[in-house]
Order: structure tokens, then C-alpha cells, then sequence
């Protein structure tokens, strides 16, 4: 429609409505501008405007979302609401880590400290395995004895070796995860010691650009 055949349009249109009447605009699903008053029921959900005396926009009805729409939309704000979580953990941790320590000295003197905690619960796990398996090679010996003079080995016995191999098998589990804890503490400190030294040069950073504002406001 031609621009000011438009504004003549609605010049008259909107000359012969009441004072207080709001007037549309809408377009149809052939792509034809139309306006009045109402807008029909069919395109409500399509986006519409509505205009003053003059013509001129004064509020804006967005289409409404289709399923797909609507599910896109809720995707995009479950993620922006993960990636803001993500950030408000990291910044939790990021000020546990510069209350904790001072320097990064101090970090390592604390993973020091965890690994030899775990090295003295290995070293006690390692001598219980070592004397569970002596009581086991014994009862087993036994029992080999007892088979080859033809012998009966007593229930007693048999079920004696069964507690053995079962207690054996926990304490190795034991001394099992005291080694995945000793490479769990390696790695967290790995990655406390290189955010850590991050923090730093970011607060020697900003600090020197707050020094240089300073000097460059006082013209030195």
C-alpha cells in the first residue's frame, strides 16, 4: 500500500471514530495491511499494532509463541540459568579459596599435609593386608595338609578361610581408595593452585589500573 495513500487512510479513518476509540493494525495471512478498531479473532495471536490519531505506533502486540517456540524459549532460560549458577558456584569458591589462603605457599603446605594424613592410613592399610594374608596363607596351608594326608577338611576351617578372603578383599578395597584419594587431593590442589594464581593476577591487575586512574586524575 502506497505510504501516503496509508496516512490518508487512516487521516480519515481515525477522523470518523470516536474520541476514545484505538484503532489496528494488522496484517492477513496474504500479507495485506489492514486496520480498524477490532481485530478479528483469527489473527489475535498474530502480531498487531496500535496507532494513534497520527498513525504512529503506539504499542506493539507480539505474535503469540508457537510449541516450538515456547519450548526454544524455556531451553535457552534453563541454560541461562545453569550458566548463572555455574558462575555464582564459582565465585563461592573462588572467595573460599582467597579467605583460605594467602599465599600459594600455603596451598601446597595444605596439600602436604592431606597426602600425608592418607600416606599414614595406606601405610596402616597396607600392614593390615599384609598380616591378612599371612593368616590366610596359614589356614590355606592347613587346609592343603589336611587333603594330602586324606583327610576331612573341618567345616570350621573351610569357613575360617571364607572370613579370611572376605576380610582381606575389604582391606584392599580400603588401601584401594586411600590411593584414589591421594590422586583426588592431587588433582583438586592442581586446579585450587591454577585458579588461585588466576585470582592473584587479576587482583594485581585491577589494582594497577585503579593506581594508574588514580595518577592519570592527578596528572602524574
Amino acid at each position: 500500500m502506497n505510504y501516503k495513500l496509508t496516512l490518508l487512510f487512516i487521516f480519515v479513518y481515525t477522523c470518523s471514530l470516536p474520541v476514545h476509540a484505538k484503532m489496528y493494525k494488522w496484517v492477513d495471512d496474504e500479507g495485506v495491511v489492514h486496520f480498524g478498531d477490532t481485530i478479528p479473532a483469527k489473527y489475535l495471536n498474530k502480531e498487531r499494532k496500535e496507532l494513534n490519531s497520527q498513525g504512529s505506533t503506539v504499542k506493539v502486540f507480539p505474535a503469540a509463541e508457537t510449541v516450538e517456540q515456547r519450548k526454544e524459549r524455556l531451553k535457552l532460560e534453563q541454560e541461562e540459568k545453569r550458566k548463572k549458577k555455574i558462575i555464582q558456584e564459582q565465585a563461592k569458591q573462588d572467595k573460599v579459596l582467597l579467605d583460605t589462603y594467602t599465599t600459594e605457599r600455603d596451598l601446597i603446605a595444605a596439600r602436604t599435609a592431606r597426602l600425608v594424613a592418607v600416606d599414614s592410613q595406606l601405610k596402616l592399610s597396607e600392614s593390615i593386608i599384609d598380616d591378612a594374608k599371612r593368616k590366610l596363607d596359614l589356614t590355606e596351608k592347613q587346609i592343603t595338609r589336611l587333603r594330602a594326608d586324606g583327610k576331612e577338611v573341618p567345616q570350621n576351617i573351610l569357613d575360617k578361610m571364607q572370613r579370611e578372603e572376605k576380610q582381606l578383599e575389604i582391606y584392599q578395597n580400603v588401601a584401594a581408595n586411600h590411593q584414589k584419594r591421594k590422586q583426588e587431593i592431587n588433582k583438586q590442589f592442581t586446579v585450587y593452585i591454577e585458579r588461585f594464581r588466576e585470582l592473584k593476577a587479576d587482583q594485581k591487575r585491577i589494582k594497577e589500573e585503579r593506581e594508574a586512574r588514580r595518577r592519570e586524575a592527578l596528572g602524574l
